[in-house]
């Protein structure tokens, strides 16, 4: 069932768990993901993120998602992930995607609030939810170890004057994590967390969830965070049962992938307590 994140945060932020958001590159990681869903009847944010546009197009991705949605019962919102100019954000809502994030989030604070704006307005005509961020989660790149990010903490004394002029309907906030792999485990603000969560009823969002160790995440979801990205976690999963298998050819190869990827999309359903579909 496709739909946009608005009931589906609102409802985890109600209850206290979060949403796996399950970043897809291809037919074969998309199809696990949603698969998985729908064995457990658990809810599901399936991102494609701008910045894979080349491995398959915004066109192929909309395709994908909407097709593997359609065909399950599960509630799956198709998302933009990282959006990083209007343009290309207004494609993906025409294509068809239900939800959109726009990632501002490098600009001051006035230019977040303005390019956030446009895209919130475009996008709530037609039906489609809007995420942004607020402070910075960092890295150089998805496939990374590093010991130092270019992340910035989101400022509590900020999110209500973001909120109140953009209308955004799920924020993603910086409290300690970082996109890509660590080289040990972040130590999380969970007391910036808290006083966030007082000043807002909107979803909160936790980029940089891989790797981020499981209490951490575990009391993210319990403790105000409605929805989690993972991404760099499925593809270690993917080439560590490669690694372990030992496949004797390709279609072996993409067998133990996709089972990589479906028991750590299961492993993240219990640690993110996501509730079942009622």
């Amino acid at each position: 069932m496709l739909i946009n994140t608005k009931v589906m945060l609102l409802e985890a932020r109600k209850e206290n768990y979060a949403i796996p958001a399950t970043n897809f590159i291809d037919l074969d990681s998309a199809r696990t993901f949603v698969k998985v869903a729908e064995k457990l009847n658990k809810p599901l944010i399936l991102p494609f993120a701008q910045a894979h546009k080349d491995l398959i197009s915004l066109e192929e991705a909309a395709l994908i998602g909407k097709y593997l949605a359609e065909k399950v019962s599960v509630p799956v919102a198709l998302h933009l992930d990282h959006g990083e100019d209007f343009n290309f954000i207004k494609r993906a809502i025409d294509l068809g995607f239900t939800s959109v994030m726009i990632d501002a989030s490098k600009e001051s604070l006035e230019d977040n609030i303005k390019i956030t704006k446009e895209v919130v307005d475009y996008a709530h005509q037609k039906n489609v939810t809007v995420e942004a961020e607020l402070g910075h989660v960092g890295s150089g790149n998805n496939y990374e170890n590093h010991e130092m990010t270019d992340s910035i903490y989101t400022e509590v004394s900020d999110v209500q004057t973001f909120l109140s002029n953009t209308n955004v309907d799920s924020l993603a906030i910086s409290i300690g994590t970082a996109h890509g792999a660590y080289k040990g485990t972040p130590i999380l603000n969970f007391e910036r967390l808290a006083e966030i969560r007082k000043v807002t009823e909107t979803p909160l969002v936790l980029h940089g969830g891989s790797s981020s160790g499981n209490a951490n995440l575990n009391r993210c979801a319990v403790n105000g965070i409605a929805k989690i990205n993972i991404f760099t976690d499925f593809l270690n999963a993917a080439y560590k049962k490669n690694l372990t298998g030992k496949p004797k050819d390709y279609l072996e190869i993409k067998r133990l992938a996709n089972e990589g990827m479906a028991e750590t999309l299961e492993s993240c359903y219990k640690i993110f307590a996501t509730k079942s579909v009622k």
